[in-house]
């Protein structure tokens, strides 16, 4: 583990899974149990990065977060065995490969961080299975249109690294979501979906975990109308978005965190 690492799970409370009141304990607890560690942690936008190059935030970090990388960093420290197991699992979480490169990172939610980490195992779509016939099918269109619009440029990628094609998934429409998600496990990693633009590169504009409690369910995310992370009723949430007529809601996709496989070894 680099200095850098070190020095941040050193600097503040490490909320992973190397505590030992957390250890053991079924991989939901264990999600509710670190997420909650970070509620009240700053946003930042794009706190992290490859420690070096084009983007050189570190690796990973504890005291600020992004509505993703909070996400990320729960599920890695929720998986990992130890502190030296985080950064490893982090990295197989937010890049396509399993090393570091900015042009390689799943920057574009629908096109890269989904499949990737379905593909990879980390996640299991729990859409369809929750949301039954009220499920509807949709899609993004990436092509030169989109990645010429002013959200597809500020990623910042070359042609060689902008993901081109129709990508489709399965959505709960807003409207029936809050009845939906009643049934959706505890920890379930809550993406939302918005109204298809040509000229913006995603449609997905955030994400969070669901978390029940006696008093009701939350969405448990980094918000940056918040400026923290905050544990947030979900009819709250779906209400003051559904509000929000400049980028309509159409609803949410969902997906359970498991394991994933062990990284296959290079060849010596």
């Amino acid at each position: 583990m680099s200095w850098l690492v070190l020095a941040l799970l050193a600097a503040a409370p490490t909320p992973g899974a190397m505590d030992p009141l957390v250890a053991g304990r079924p991989l939901s607890d264990r999600l509710e149990a670190v997420s909650a560690r970070f509620l009240g942690t700053p946003y930042v936008v794009s706190p992290l990065g490859e420690g070096a190059g084009k983007d050189p935030d570190p690796l990973v970090r504890y005291d600020a977060v992004d509505c993703l990388t909070f996400v990320e960093q729960a599920i890695a420290l929720s998986l990992a065995p130890s502190a030296d197991g985080v950064v490893p699992l982090l990295t197989r979480i937010r890049y396509e490969g399993d090393r570091p490169d900015f042009e390689q990172r799943n920057h574009v939610m629908e096109a890269q961080w989904v499949p990737s980490n379905l593909k990879k195992g980390f996640l299991k779509d729990l859409t369809r299975t929750v949301g039954g016939e009220r499920t509807v099918r949709v899609k993004k269109s990436l092509d030169d249109v989109a990645w010429g619009s002013k959200s597809g440029a500020s990623l910042g990628l070359s042609r060689e690294g902008q993901r081109r094609g129709d990508f489709e998934w399965d959505l709960i429409p807003a409207a029936l979501a809050q009845q939906a998600l009643s049934a959706a496990p505890n920890g379930t990693v809550v993406v939302v979906v918005r109204a298809d633009r040509p000229k913006m590169v995603t449609r997905i504009s955030h994400i969070g975990f669901l978390i029940h409690k006696k008093s009701g369910m939350f969405l448990r995310h980094a918000s940056r109308s918040f400026g923290k992370v905050v544990d947030e009723p979900l009819a709250n949430y779906l209400g003051r978005n559904l509000a929000y007529a400049k980028w309509t809601v159409e609803g949410v996709s969902l997906y359970g965190v498991q394991p994933a496989p062990l990284a296959p070894q290079s060849e010596p």
